[in-house]
């Protein structure tokens, strides 16, 4: 398999010089092409599918729904299963999360989570309040519109829109093993990090700054990193100290993804505003929210105006929720959270075999969320150069040999540094996570003999 013009046909496909592979079909933890090769979908298309392909029971659901009524606009009117989709998130979120505002993706979750913010203080302290301001950090991702993108610390994917996103600020992230204060411990690195809040903070003013928005595990900028509990406790304290909303990003992590039903359940901290999406209907139709609190929640609609300036015509229709609803019922009954735990932790077992090979610089994450980082020099982390795309022929060779990965650049500099991430359907069984391995450990010798 090369690297092939994307076919011709009228798609706007996101990358032209891409290879595209027809699908068929999937079924579990696999893709079926047309040309009848089978692939393990090992990152889920972007840690989405956690329930696996071609679900029977979502299928009925989904049809059932559409027989009794597809969509309605949620600004005049509502139906059951919209608010018995909103009880049953409530019931897995942490503390007071318990407000659940629908849109349909994970960037419209970061955009509606900061105009939430915004809004809170504008209800709480008077119009001409001046915090506005969102802290975020260098090695995450919040998504592609243009003020989740203002938060991305991602520099590939900002770089040509530089000049259109807001001058949000940003920190370090807890990126122990790239960790620029040269800490030896993750217990270190998490505390630097999270000083570095405060720091930041007092830089900008407390009273410019409405929110710091976090990953609790990273996603695509820097896969499978996470902190001690020590961080989340540190920064939980610091926005309380300065007046600052908490905003955790569990788009990628939540729904069961790190083994806990929500990242940031590791850590026993309770944010104040969550943006959820992917797992949350796995795949089978868009949908996200951002979850507030009661203090959020009560300031806007009850003590406040009582109208939320914000909402997109999709958000919260009928069908989406209705299976959304159904794919959390599945996950909750199957016990799918718990078996990302377990497979996850087999998983990364496993995964320590992979450091025979000397590009393998570390392997890191929570669950079935796990990143595996390549290296030019394990000892030094120097990392390969662009002109060597590490990644690309990672991904290539893993797809020969029948297992999907989800690739990325930039960790180290915003140019280089290559990586993917691991995040397979959550009911992938022992025997899969073998064979995956298998294949997945073939793909990356196959690197390794290439490039050294």
């Amino acid at each position: 398999m090369s690297l092939n013009k994307a076919p011709k046909n009228n798609v706007f496909y996101r990358n032209q010089n891409w290879i595209y592979p027809r699908i068929a079909y999937g079924k579990g933890i696999y893709l079926y092409g047309e040309d009848g090769k089978k692939y393990i979908d090992a990152c889920s298309g972007s840690a989405v599918a956690n329930i696996g392909h071609g679900n029977e029971e979502v299928a009925r659901c989904y049809e059932e729904q559409v027989k009794r009524i597809a969509f309605t606009h949620l600004s005049r009117w509502t139906v059951d299963v919209i608010e018995k989709c909103a009880e049953k998130i409530s019931e897995w979120t942490p503390g007071d999360l318990n407000h659940v505002h629908f849109v349909s993706g994970g960037s419209e979750a970061t955009e509606a989570a900061i105009k939430m913010a915004r809004q809170y203080f504008i209800e709480r302290d008077g119009k001409n309040t001046t915090k506005w301001k969102v802290i975020s950090k260098w090695n995450s991702y919040h998504g592609a519109t243009l003020g989740a993108l203002s938060m991305t610390g991602d520099t590939p994917r900002r770089k040509i829109y530089d000049p259109m996103l807001l001058a949000f600020p940003k920190i370090p992230q807890f990126y122990h093993y790239r960790n620029p204060w040269g800490c030896k411990t993750l217990e270190e690195t998490s505390i630097k990090a999270a000083q570095a809040l405060e720091e930041e903070i007092l830089r900008q003013g407390p009273e410019n700054v409405a929110a710091f928005i976090t990953e609790p595990v990273v996603g695509s900028a820097a896969p499978g990193a996470h902190p001690e509990k020590i961080y989340f406790e540190m920064v939980r304290e610091i926005c309380k100290k300065y007046d600052v909303l908490l905003i955790v990003d569990e788009v990628m992590s939540g729904f069961g993804r790190t083994g806990m039903k929500f990242g940031v359940d590791y850590f026993g901290v309770v944010p104040d505003i969550m943006t959820v999406a992917k797992g949350m209907s796995c795949g089978y139709t868009p949908i996200g929210a951002a979850i507030a609190n009661g203090e959020v929640f009560e300031t806007i609609m009850v003590k406040g105006s009582g109208n939320f300036v914000h909402g997109h015509t999709y958000g919260g229709n009928p069908l989406s929720c209705a299976v959304a609803l159904c794919v959390i019922n599945i996950l909750e009954r199957e016990g799918y959270v718990e078996n990302a735990a377990k497979q996850g932790e087999y998983l990364m077992q496993k995964l320590q075999g992979l450091y025979k090979y000397p590009i393998v610089g570390d392997i890191r994450g929570k669950g079935l969320m796990i990143g595996v980082e390549f290296v030019k020099d394990r000892e030094t982390k120097e990392p390969f150069d662009v002109s060597e795309n590490i990644k690309g022929k990672v991904t290539i060779n893993c797809l020969e040999e029948g297992v999907v990965v989800y690739p990325g650049g930039g960790s180290v500099d915003g140019v280089r540094g290559d990586h993917f991430l691991l995040a397979p359907p959550l009911n992938i069984t022992k025997e899969e996570v073998d064979e995956l391995y298998e294949k997945l450990e073939r793909g990356i010798k196959k690197t390794c003999e290439q490039v050294l």
